[in-house]
């Protein structure tokens, strides 16, 4: 990977959290049949709804308390929102995540289900069955390849995470299909809805692209698809309050009515919660 002392300190450590997790990690090779991601995502957009992956997260570094209700409930709230796929986080020791949780939530509902966690190490993968894993280009540097192979083989889709050009570059070539742009920065965890902007040019057609972090208003989401995003993950805008009133407010952005609190098209995006 890339220097880590260009990363945070929160970054450095959830990184070296995740290779400890990986030393640890030792089990059966999993066989996923997932549920597909890009049809959830048709199936969205044929209702009218803006393609949106929820994310179920309990607390993060850049956030501040935590959330105890029960997942599964809040997971269920934002289906019924209309989210076309969740993300739930299994990082322990900076976000509160549980592989449990996962099971629990997968369980529970019929859309598409991310693994959002901080893989380093291909026996990562088998810690739980998701339709969907996480690959952070940065994180794993020349490993990209190798474990986007070996996550195929286990059945997983996958989402590789760009901050960059460069990122976006070394994850087609290893053969991403589909690509997220985090538009909050590691070394200064800043948040720029400009980032989706400057690499969502660049990204070849056939290439699912999604918007990550930043977006907290039906105006965000209506700035990033203009942008070129397919979808959207939001966590902490949505975990924030009433998760099915938010969800809905924001996959009814684009419906004409501004979503249900009618928001202007005026937000500050550096100030806005992953």
């Amino acid at each position: 990977m890339d220097d880590p002392d260009e990363l945070a300190p929160a970054v450095r450590s959830i990184l070296s959290a995740a290779r400890d997790r990986a030393d640890a990690r030792a089990g059966a090779i999993v066989s996923v049949a997932p549920r597909d991601l890009s049809a959830a995502f048709e199936r969205a957009a044929a209702d009218g709804r803006v393609p949106l992956i929820a994310e179920v997260k309990p607390t993060s570094p850049t956030t501040e308390g935590a959330r105890e209700d029960d997942p599964v409930a809040l997971a269920e709230g934002m289906v019924a929102g209309g989210a076309a796929a969740l993300s739930v986080l299994t990082e322990p020791e900076h976000f509160g995540g549980r592989v449990e949780t996962l099971e629990r939530v997968r369980d529970a509902v019929d859309v598409p289900v991310l693994r959002k966690d901080f893989v380093v190490e291909e026996a990562q993968l088998d810690a739980a069955e998701s339709d969907v894993v996480l690959l952070i280009a940065r994180f794993v540097g020349n490993d990209l390849a190798d474990l986007l192979a070996a996550a195929r083989e286990r059945g997983f889709q996958v989402l590789v995470e760009v901050h960059d050009r460069s990122e976006l570059e070394r994850a087609l070539d290893a053969g991403a299909t589909t690509i997220g742009v985090n538009n909050r920065d590691l070394a200064e965890l800043v948040v720029d809805l400009g980032t989706f902007e400057s690499v969502a040019p660049h990204v070849p057609d056939g290439v699912t692209l999604i918007a990550e972090s930043g977006i907290g208003s039906p105006a965000d989401v209506r700035r990033m698809r203009a942008a070129g995003a397919d979808a959207l993950l939001v966590g902490s805008a949505i975990m924030d309050g009433d998760v099915e009133a938010n969800t809905r407010d924001l996959v009814r952005a684009e419906a004409g009515d501004g979503g249900a609190s009618g928001e202007s098209d005026t937000t500050d995006a550096t100030e806005t919660p992953t």
